[in-house]
């Protein structure tokens, strides 16, 4: 607080926990005629190249696209989940004691190296599914502007 102005924010940091980003595993597995993301565009061409990414082949004979630790990615992160700035102004107006006016925020910043949508992500309640990223929506990003009147 300073003065009259009030600024309060909510951080949260999440390390070390591993996901299996089953979303990535389908745009970058090349097994069949699915849009592909332009992560692909790295595939293995010819011989002597240096890629993460193996040949594209319809059907995946060689078993490319199974599971394996190439879509385990670090899941931490840093979010800022709540901001809010306001401003009280104290003095009684008539029948009005005051009013402040505020903003907030919430999920407003997400860092992480994550490559699918959201980091913090639940597909089932149950303890087997968790830490796997099936694409579910993340989490919103919200704005809320307000007048709080004191009578």
């Amino acid at each position: 607080s300073f003065k009259n102005f009030s600024l309060s924010a909510h951080i949260s940091l999440v390390s070390g926990n591993d996901v299996f980003n089953y979303v990535r595993s389908i745009t970058e597995g090349m097994t069949g005629y699915e849009n592909q993301s332009t992560a692909v565009y790295n595939r293995w061409v010819s011989d002597g190249q240096n890629t993460r990414i193996p040949k594209a082949s319809y059907g995946d004979p060689m078993g490319n696209a199974r599971f394996s630790n190439r879509w385990i990615e670090d899941g931490s992160y840093v979010r800022l989940r709540n901001v809010t700035l306001s401003y009280t102004y104290p003095r009684n107006l008539g029948f009005l004691s005051g009013f402040t006016v505020f903003i907030t925020g919430t999920n407003m910043v997400t860092w992480t190296k994550y490559l699918g949508y959201d980091p913090e992500f639940s597909y089932v309640d149950g303890v087997l599914g968790q830490g796997m990223d099936y694409g579910k929506m993340p989490q919103p990003r919200s704005v809320i502007v307000g007048l709080k009147i004191g009578l």
